[in-house]
């Protein structure tokens, strides 16, 4: 008994001295850890992040360089010169196409610390986590923090996958919710008018056998009692291009719906109460604006569906990459470190109810022109009433001769999103209102012109 009391001892003597050796070894004689093979990195991404480009552009460690090895600045629209300084005049064209949601990048510079991730070269090298899943447990459970604190999704019960954007699991889900034998007839796939353009291309572009796209979901309301014909239904809540709050309009048996809540947080709608439907995706480009990073996730009720979607994500991709798990995971958990997952939507709730009210403000003095109409709604979230602050604009063109709007603002230099991508009459264009805040004064601005040649002023 002594000898085995010994060995113990002896075995814990050893474990100390080795820990404390290899701590001698790291750490420096202040008794502070200190970076090492770091350092140089994050020299490096802090050397080109100070780049200012006139404020008016980014430059980036993937960047082109200069013969010097001076990173080239990326400019805004209508930007250019070496350091993003010169303004390329009237003639340059407002740039509201995309969707890309630059406007969050002033909240990002201000929380650098806490956002930024530095990766060893030897991150993650696996196809798989040690527990051989493709997702990080680690950041699902910040996910469901997250929904829980926002109130914008019940999770609790519920299955979570991670896609390479929302865009890989609308297609995932629509495999997922398909017959899966020759003998049914393939599922129709519908949206309502106006609709998000990549439900209806992703739908024809991959051609499967289980299904198809079959148009606006107005067509089949009379039309669903054939059960021997299953229907998918994406609803897009708050909607693009227009910003509603949409529900399912088919139901049945045979009816399964795929709830598309890119848009569903704080800082473009209301949030009235938490979704609890079967099949709902979201996106981190439209929480924190880092669409560049590829992340989303769906909320699955059912166990098969579930697996047939991860299936599906496996086979095409095995998985989202390691490093986009690990950036979504940083940012989530800055969010969530900040005032309780508070101060990111109150800066991004002000910014869009901003621009929106000074876009409103411009267009009510044209009778050429009129916007959506979004009724203030309280906000679970807020705890208040609050003013619309939508993602979109969806203008119409209101004279009867300005059939082509997108060709009427193209004239004024400004580009939008035709009707037509949307599945909507031409009289339409999307606005994207949640790019860069030149890209938006740039609209305003070509806006203002436009209105007041409209009253009778004449630019030159």
């Amino acid at each position: 008994m002594e000898k085995v009391s010994s060995n113990k001892s002896f075995g814990m003597f050893i474990l100390a001295f080795s820990i404390f050796t290899f701590l001698a070894l790291i750490l420096p004689a202040r008794g502070e850890w200190e970076p090492s093979w770091s350092r140089r990195a994050a020299e490096e991404a802090e050397a080109v992040a100070a780049i200012p480009c006139s404020g008016h552009g980014r430059a980036f460690l993937d960047g082109l360089v200069l013969d010097e090895k001076q990173p080239v600045c990326e400019c805004n629209s209508c930007y250019g010169g070496r350091h993003c300084s010169e303004f390329l005049g009237a003639g340059c064209a407002a740039n509201a196409v995309s969707g890309d949601p630059i406007f969050l990048e002033p909240y990002w510079m201000k929380h650098a610390a806490s956002s930024a991730v530095l990766v060893s070269g030897w991150h993650r090298m696996s196809y798989t986590y040690s527990d051989g899943s493709y997702i990080s447990q680690v950041l699902e459970k910040h996910i469901r923090k997250l929904h829980a604190h926002v109130g914008n999704a019940i999770t609790d019960g519920r299955y979570i996958i991670f896609g390479v954007g929302s865009t890989q699991l609308l297609n995932a889900a629509v495999h997922a919710l398909s017959p899966h034998t020759s003998s049914e007839p393939p599922a129709k796939v519908i949206a309502s008018a106006p609709f998000y353009a990549s439900y209806r291309t992703q739908t024809e572009f991959f051609n499967a056998v289980d299904y198809k796209f079959a148009g606006d979901t107005s067509l089949w309301k009379n039309n669903t009692s054939d059960n021997t014909t299953k229907f998918i239904e994406f609803v897009t809540s708050p909607n693009n291009p227009d910003g509603k709050l949409n529900k399912a309009i088919l139901h049945g048996p045979n009816v399964k719906a795929i709830y598309d809540h890119a848009y569903y947080w704080p800082h473009f709608t209301a949030i009235p109460a938490p979704a609890d439907e079967d099949v709902m995706l979201f996106t981190i480009s439209k929480l924190t604006g880092h669409a560049g990073s590829r992340f989303g996730w769906a909320v699955i009720k059912d166990e098969a569906v579930y697996q047939r979607m991860l299936e599906y994500v496996q086979v095409s991709t095995k998985g989202v990459p390691r490093e986009t798990q690990l950036r979504a995971l940083k940012l989530l958990n800055a969010v969530l470190e900040e005032g309780e997952a508070k101060e990111i939507f109150k800066f991004a709730y002000k910014t869009m109810r901003n621009r929106w009210e000074r876009l409103n403000s411009t267009l009510s003095m044209s009778k050429r022109f009129s916007l959506q109409k979004i009724a203030p709604q309280f906000c679970s979230f807020f705890q208040k009433i609050r003013v619309p602050s939508p993602a979109y604009a969806w203008l119409k063109c209101e004279r009867q001769e300005d059939k082509d709007c997108y060709s009427v603002l193209k004239a004024a230099n400004i580009d939008g999103s035709a009707g037509g991508n949307f599945s909507a009459e031409d009289r339409y264009v999307r606005l994207s209102l949640i790019k860069s805040q030149d890209d938006f004064e740039i609209l305003l601005d070509k806006f203002t012109k436009l209105l007041d040649e409209e009253n009778g002023a004449r630019y030159i």
